[in-house]
């Protein structure tokens, strides 16, 4: 069995068993490239070469070979087909933020990726780019709404929202809180916040916009969204009784 295979739908649910009533751990986006670790029935387990994420995905379409060219930069990207008139329409699908595509032909305003799926070409930048404003990728998401283990515009959590500024960059950084939260540096003093201030708590996090607002997927209020830092932290140590526990930079 060779070792990479490249996903190749939109996304996918990661789940923690090879069970759609198991809990959603993370999902895996177009282009990403993953190892298979074993088969069992219509299931796949797998490990993704990003994050070293393990879990269970629906037996769906990948390939073994996909040398990536562009990746998107919107939120979602609809796909278009053409038709017997040879005129652009649109489908109902849409490819997510940072999936990474191969071009295969363009024409007018839009790229065809696969066989007559296309996207515009305004929605992609060069797998080599690199995105050093944070905020223009987590403001993409802003009103999306959370989902645990979500990393899509159809939903997302709060660890995802910070690890895709990375997966973007092509730079590697833990999917999960507990984790990201040991990989970085940082001090727990969060007087004296400045943009680009990472603030954990235990099993949540969010992002400086600036001074005094902050931007996080918070699960409470079921959406992505900027709120003021002072309260935020209020009102996570009243309801859930949680301290902020560590301040690093994106």
């Amino acid at each position: 069995m060779k070792n990479n295979f490249f996903f190749k739908n939109q996304f996918t649910n990661i789940y923690e068993k090879s069970s759609q009533k198991s809990k959603v751990s993370s999902q895996i986006l177009y282009g990403e490239k993953f190892k298979i670790l074993s088969k069992k029935k219509n299931w796949l387990k797998i490990k993704t070469s990003f994050d070293n994420y393990i879990g269970y995905i629906k037996n769906t379409t990948y390939v073994d070979s996909f040398k990536s060219t562009h990746k998107i930069f919107k939120l979602k990207s609809k796909i278009f087909k053409i038709s017997k008139n040879k005129k652009f329409y649109p489908t109902e699908n849409y490819l997510p933020f940072a999936s990474k595509i191969s071009i295969l032909n363009n024409k007018k305003k839009f790229i065809e990726y696969e066989k007559n799926k296309w996207i515009k070409k305004n929605d992609i930048k060069k797998i080599n780019y690199i995105e050093k404003d944070y905020l223009k990728i987590l403001k993409l998401f802003l009103k999306a709404k959370y989902t645990w283990g979500g990393k899509s515009y159809n939903g997302i959590d709060c660890s995802a929202l910070v690890q895709l500024y990375y997966l973007y960059n092509n730079k590697f950084f833990p999917r999960d809180t507990k984790d990201q939260i040991k990989f970085k540096k940082g001090k727990k003093n969060f007087y004296n916040l400045k943009k680009g201030n990472i603030i954990y708590w235990k099993g949540h996090v969010a992002v400086c916009v600036n001074t005094k607002k902050l931007i996080h997927a918070y699960g409470p209020k079921k959406k992505v969204l900027i709120m003021n830092i002072k309260d935020t932290i209020k009102i996570i140590e009243k309801s859930a009784n949680l301290k902020v526990k560590k301040i690093t930079r994106i």
